[in-house]
C-alpha cells in the first residue's frame, strides 16, 4: 500500500497548523501532536474498516494473435476470493513488442469485474505481459492498496496479412490472369493450353493445320502464359530495416513492411500458378525456403517471418547475394527487399544486384521514409532547419540516383511509401508473369 492524496494534503495542513500555533503562541504547544495523533487514530480505523483482499485471480482473454502494426480489444478479468472493490484500476508492464494504455478502470460482472482495453503490437513476436498492479483507495481514501499480481498473458504479434484477408489480391490477380483480360494473353504465351475451334475473328497463324487434317475442320491452338515459374523473395534484415516508419505509435519498422509485402505477393504469385521461396539475410545468409507452390507454401513462409527476429548486423549484400546466386538452379524472379543510406553500400548493392540480373529477374524493394521527405519539403525557421534539408534533400537525390542506375540495368524498381508497396510490387509481378519475362 501507498498513501493517498488525501492523506498528504492532511498530514501537510496539521505540520502546517502546528507551526502556526507555534509561531503566534495561540495554540498550545500539545496542538501539533494532538493533530497528528488524531490524523493516525484516523489511518488506523481507515486501515481496520477497509475489508482485506485475497484470492485474487486475473485472467487477459482476446484474440490470439494481433497483425504487426494494428490494434485489437482485449478483455482484462479480476475477482478476489474477498470481493473486488467497487473502483479499482489496474496498470500492466508493457512489453516492447506491445502498447496499451497506461491505466485501466473494472466494472463490476457477475463475481468479479473486468475492463476492456486495446492492445497494438508494434513488432512481430510472442510477447509475454508477465505480471500488473492493482490499485483502489481504502474506505475513507487516506491509502491506497496496489498489491502485484501475476498475469503471464502471451500475445503473439504476426505479420499483417489483412489484404490478403479481404480478397482484394485475389481480385487483382484473377480478373487479370483469369478474367477479362485472360483474352489478351491467350494466343501470346509460350504454353499450350488448348485447342479450340476456330472461329470468324481469330488470328489464322494460330491455326494447327495437322489437327485440323484430323478433325477435317479449322482448329486453332490456344496459348496462355507460362505457369510454375520459382519467386524468391529475399528479406534483408540488417539493423538499417529496423528503422522505423512512421508517427508515434503508429511507427513500424521496415522489415516488417517488407514481410507484409513479401507475403502478399507469396499469395498472389501462388494464385498466379507460380512456387514462392524466401530468402533471408543480414550479415550472412539467415534463412532459405526452397519455392514451394499452394496454399501449404504461403502458411510456411508466413509462420517462418513471424519467428524472423530483429537483428542489429550490418548487412552484407556481397556474401548475401552470392548465396542466392549459388542456390538458384533455374532462371527465377527475385524480389529484394533492402535499403542503404551511403553511397559505398549502395555501390556494393547495385555491383551484386547487377550480377544476379545476368541470370535472373530482378525486382528491388525500397521503402521511402515519409519523415524525410517531409524535412526535406518544411519551409525553414532558421539555419538548422535550413541544414537539415539540405542533408535530407542530398540524402534523397543520392537514393534517386542509385534508383535511376538499376533501372538503367534492366532492374525492375520498385521505390514507394510503405503504404503503397504492397500494390506497386503486385502491380510488377503481374507485368513480369504477362510478358513472360522469367
Amino acid at each position: 500500500m501507498r498513501p493517498a492524496t488525501r492523506l498528504m494534503w492532511l498530514a501537510i495542513g496539521a505540520f502546517a497548523l502546528s507551526l502556526y500555533g507555534i509561531a503566534s503562541e495561540t495554540l498550545p504547544a500539545e496542538t501539533g501532536l494532538w493533530l497528528f495523533a488524531a490524523l493516525g487514530f484516523w489511518l488506523a480505523y481507515d486501515l481496520l474498516v477497509s475489508q482485506a483482499r485475497g484470492g485474487w485471480q486475473v485472467g487477459l482473454e482476446g484474440p490470439g494473435e494481433i497483425f504487426a502494426g494494428e490494434a485489437d480489444e482485449f478483455v482484462l478479468w479480476l475477482t478476489s476470493a474477498g470481493g473486488v472493490p467497487d473502483r479499482v484500476s489496474a496498470r500492466l508492464e508493457w512489453p516492447r513488442g506491445l502498447d496499451g494504455p497506461e491505466e485501466v478502470w473494472f466494472e463490476p460482472a457477475d463475481g468479479g469485474a473486468v475492463a476492456l482495453m486495446k492492445i497494438r503490437a508494434r513488432r512481430r513476436g510472442a510477447w509475454r505481459i508477465e505480471r500488473m498492479w492493482l490499485g483502489w483507495d481504502s474506505r475513507y481514501g487516506l491509502v491506497q492498496f496496489c498489491p502485484k499480481l501475476p498475469l503471464n498473458a502471451e500475445i503473439a504479434a504476426v505479420p499483417n496479412i489483412r489484404q490478403v484477408q479481404s480478397g482484394q489480391i485475389d481480385v487483382t490477380v484473377r480478373s487479370t490472369l483469369f478474367g477479362v483480360k485472360e483474352n489478351m494473353l491467350k494466343g501470346e504465351g509460350s504454353e499450350f493450353h488448348q485447342l479450340r475451334e476456330y472461329v470468324t475473328g481469330m488470328d489464322p497463324r494460330t491455326i494447327d493445320w495437322k489437327q485440323s487434317a484430323r478433325h477435317r475442320a479449322l482448329v486453332a491452338k490456344e496459348m496462355r502464359a507460362e505457369r510454375n515459374h520459382h519467386v524468391i523473395l529475399a528479406l534483408d534484415n540488417g539493423f538499417l530495416m529496423r528503422e522505423e516508419i512512421g508517427e508515434g505509435s503508429n511507427a513500424l519498422p521496415k522489415i516488417d513492411h517488407a514481410v507484409n509485402a513479401a507475403l502478399a505477393t507469396a499469395w498472389a504469385a501462388g494464385l498466379g500458378g507460380d512456387l514462392v521461396g524466401m530468402y533471408a539475410f543480414d550479415s550472412q545468409p539467415r534463412m532459405f525456403l526452397p519455392p514451394e507452390p499452394g496454399r501449404a507454401g504461403f502458411a510456411k513462409l508466413r509462420a517462418r517471418t513471424a519467428e524472423l527476429a530483429y537483428e542489429s548486423r550490418e548487412t552484407n549484400h556481397t556474401l548475401a547475394m552470392a548465396h542466392l546466386h549459388q542456390r538458384l538452379k533455374r532462371r527465377s524472379l527475385v524480389v529484394v527487399f533492402s535499403d542503404f543510406v551511403d553511397t559505398t553500400t549502395a555501390e556494393l548493392l547495385v555491383e551484386n544486384i547487377t550480377v544476379l540480373n545476368k541470370a535472373h529477374v530482378m525486382v528491388f524493394v525500397a521503402l521511402r521514409d515519409p519523415g524525410l521527405e517531409a524535412i526535406a519539403n518544411a519551409p525553414p525557421d532558421g539555419m538548422t532547419d535550413v541544414a537539415r534539408a539540405v542533408s535530407a534533400a542530398q540524402m534523397i537525390r543520392e537514393r534517386r540516383v542509385v534508383m535511376e542506375r538499376l533501372v538503367r540495368m534492366g532492374v525492375f524498381v520498385v521505390d514507394t511509401l510503405p503504404e503503397a508497396a504492397t500494390s506497386q510490387l503486385i502491380s510488377t509481378y503481374l507485368t513480369i508473369k504477362s510478358r513472360e519475362l522469367i
